[in-house]
């Protein structure tokens, strides 16, 4: 198949095509037996369930174009290069299980063939029906921290880095579509930007003409296109995390490059805020009280366990060229380790509040919007759940600097989900 030029998979001529490649009939029996479906749900690619007579697959294929909007955007198919070296970088340096196991990659078709996780489901989809998945926490808190801390200078020689930095640099058209549709077009009347609610119409024009806004919003993505700290996953939202009660898998790195590593914390943390005041739209006669205390001790969990872990690795694998033991530890001085980790740690915290800050907005304001508010089915509600995670993104952008805590967060979301602040 790799000799043949690029054509995009089918449901009829899947079998025939990657019927002769031994890594997959081994896992799921011959082609004669495969009954395959397309999934895809996103904004980018094909996605397959191959099942088999033995098992099951996922086959991934990107497209070259947006799905999302069709072939008047043409987008690369170099995407599943950087997602297939992201997902494998991902397992060495988070440890088997925090990703989906790759089984085949074809880069000339781009495609990637992947472990079919079941009975998983989509973490938003989880959190839209109710569902608390109990480890969400832990195990996205120790794979941000490994990842991020494992994928820097703090942890890998010089040239390693320099190495994985300049692979990942070519990544243009995917970092092209963060650095436009997170950080600039919300701001301004983007062609591509919609919401979906009226009662937002004089609060979008507020957040448009708010100059202290528009700076910061320009600063972060100075800092996202600038800070180039370690390999990101890039995308890290509730839709790319895949669930049960047992297990909590990544999935869809293609937007992975070197950037700041506040940003895949930002962004995770925004989905869990935006979920929380989505709630509400999904109570149906049934509050979710419980449901959206949990989701804002997860915000307070996920971040305590990335920092306990990305602490232990700085003190345990701090091999890099950054904040070398030879300045530190080696001069019987630990403790002024301690006081750069603290500023490493802090700084992390301010930009994953800013970043956080603009991901709500570009969630009701651009061209991709979340599904936990697009499925609240009542106009009205729907809108002033979003007014409320707009005002939240707005106080995080512009005023992260002065923020000292997640309570302190947490409680300005209890007081705008209550309405208790106009």
């Amino acid at each position: 198949m790799t000799d043949a030029p690029y054509q995009a998979l089918t449901i009829d001529t899947l079998p025939a095509r990657l019927g002769s490649i031994d890594a997959l009939t081994s896992r799921i029996g011959p082609p004669a037996s495969w009954r395959s479906r397309e999934v895809g749900d996103g904004n980018l690619n094909l996605v397959f369930i191959v099942d088999g007579e033995r098992g099951s697959i996922i086959v991934k294929q990107a497209l070259p174009y947006v799905r999302l909007v069709g072939e008047s955007w043409p987008l690369p198919l170099k995407r599943s290069f950087f997602e297939y070296h992201a997902l494998i970088r991902q397992e060495a340096r988070a440890g088997k299980g925090a990703v989906p196991e790759v089984f085949h990659y074809d880069e000339t078709q781009a495609l990637i063939v992947m472990e079919f996780l079941t009975p998983h489901v989509i973490l938003r989809r989880a959190l839209i029906e109710g569902r608390m998945p109990p480890r969400i926490a832990s195990d996205l808190g120790l794979f941000m921290a490994r990842t991020l801390f494992r994928g820097s200078d703090f942890s890998m020689t010089a040239r390693e880095r320099k190495a994985d930095l300049a692979l990942f640099a070519d990544n243009v058209e995917l970092c092209d579509i963060t650095e436009n549709l997170v950080f600039t077009d919300p701001y301004f009347e983007a062609p591509l930007n919609r919401h979906t609610s009226p009662e937002l119409d004089g609060m979008v024009a507020e957040l448009r003409a708010d100059r202290d806004l528009k700076v910061e919003a320009q600063a972060l993505k100075h800092l996202f296109a600038a800070r180039a700290e370690t390999l990101l996953h890039g995308d890290l939202h509730s839709g790319s995390v895949m669930v049960t009660d047992a297990d909590t898998r990544v999935i869809d790195p293609e937007f992975a490059f070197y950037g700041p590593i506040a940003f895949d914390v930002g962004m995770l943390l925004a989905n869990y805020w935006m979920a929380f005041f989505a709630a509400r739209g999904h109570e149906g006669g049934k509050p979710r009280d419980e449901m959206r205390a949990w989701l804002l001790s997860v915000i307070t969990d996920t971040w305590n366990v990335f920092h306990a872990e990305f602490s232990r690795l700085w003190r345990t694998e701090r091999k890099g060229m950054l904040y070398a033991s030879s300045v530190f530890e080696d001069r019987g001085d630990p403790l002024a380790a301690e006081q750069a980790l603290q500023r490493v740690l802090g700084d992390i915290f301010t930009d994953m509040l800013g970043f956080a800050g603009v991901e709500m907005h570009r969630r009701i304001l651009g061209l991709a919007h979340n599904a936990d508010f697009e499925e609240i089915a009542e106009q009205k509600l729907r809108g002033a759940c979003e007014m409320r995670a707009l005002k939240l993104g707005r106080h995080l952008a512009v005023n992260r600097r002065h923020i000292r805590s997640l309570s302190e967060v947490n409680e300005l979301a209890v007081r705008l989900d209550e309405g208790a602040v106009a």
